[in-house]
């Protein structure tokens, strides 16, 4: 990392440049934190002292949360606490492992989506194998999976960003170290660096993508095979507050990094980035708890004083 020594400090520009807009964003985000973490929590706790949630389906949705917690709290803290002190610089490893933590925490979910959709597929499409095929050990393996894709996945992008030489300026325009600000500020031609990010996300992210959607095209094939409306709703409904994830995760996520740097936009980067690293986050519990009467049940007895 000898040609890294140019830059050792980056100062994150942070919400906005205007600082009354800094400062609502601060006041704006700070609840929403807070409430994915609650939230989160709630339903990691929930689903482990509840023997009613120990299946593959809940499994998968303890991991989610698992993530969001992470993600959600490796770049929002940081960015709020800068705001009132008026500081936002980071050192170039902070940066880095910055980085390194947002896109391995950010794929891991995305395979986890992509597992509890084959689940979801497996339960509907093949109800008499399910238990026999997503037994407890394949579950672990394919969060095992998720877990080691991310940081091969992650390991690529820190590699690929940071192997770029920084000599100045050294300011980031945005909240976090994420990819397209920080390809901006380097000294070099970034094209075939972003060209390689651009190849491989779209690999896995398409990859992804597919085997989802393939499994809803198996999901719904079999539903309109039900012959009562109440049987297809039923089978239906249990896979609906997953599709509302996928829909929300995909949604944010295309717009804020399916895109190529020559068109990137600070703003809009910014405005991508509360979406899919804040609101999604904070969106998951309520998605998961408002229509599953499992989850709800859950919570109740977890916190009978509770809002559920």
């Amino acid at each position: 990392m000898t040609n890294l020594t140019a830059v050792s400090v980056f100062l994150l520009r942070g919400f906005s440049a205007v600082p009354e807009l800094q400062l609502l964003s601060t006041a704006t985000l700070l609840p929403i934190y807070l409430a994915a973490i609650l939230g989160n929590t709630a339903i990691v706790a929930a689903v482990t002292h509840d023997a009613r949630l120990h299946t593959p389906m809940y499994f998968f949705l303890k991991h989610l949360s698992l993530v969001d917690i992470c993600s959600v709290s490796t770049t929002l803290p940081r960015a709020l606490v800068a705001t009132p002190l008026g500081s936002g610089e980071i050192s170039l490893c902070a940066c880095a492992s910055q980085l390194f933590a947002f896109v391995c925490l950010g794929s891991t979910e995305c395979f986890l989506i992509t597992s509890m959709a084959f689940d979801r597929c497996l339960a509907i499409y093949r109800p008499l194998v399910y238990r026999a095929a997503m037994s407890p050990e394949t579950c672990v393996s394919l969060v095992l999976a998720a877990w080691g894709s991310g940081l091969v996945f992650s390991a690529f992008h820190t590699a690929n960003t940071f192997s770029l030489p920084f000599c100045g300026p050294n300011v980031i325009d945005h909240f976090f170290c994420d990819i397209p600000p920080l390809m901006r500020l380097a000294c070099a031609n970034a094209d075939d660096h972003e060209a390689a990010g651009f190849v491989v996300s779209g690999c896995v992210i398409m990859s992804c993508f597919g085997l989802t959607v393939l499994s809803y095209v198996r999901i719904l094939a079999t539903v309109f095979q039900i012959h009562s409306a109440a049987g297809r709703w039923k089978a239906f409904s249990t896979c609906s507050s997953h599709l509302a994830t996928v829909l929300l995760f995909y949604g944010t996520g295309s717009s804020a990094y399916m895109q190529p740097s020559s068109s990137y936009s600070p703003m809009q980067g910014r405005v991508a980035a509360v979406f899919y690293s804040v609101l999604t986050p904070a969106l998951n519990p309520l998605i998961y708890s408002l229509r599953n009467k499992d989850v709800k049940g859950a919570l109740q007895k977890l916190y009978p004083r509770g809002p559920f």
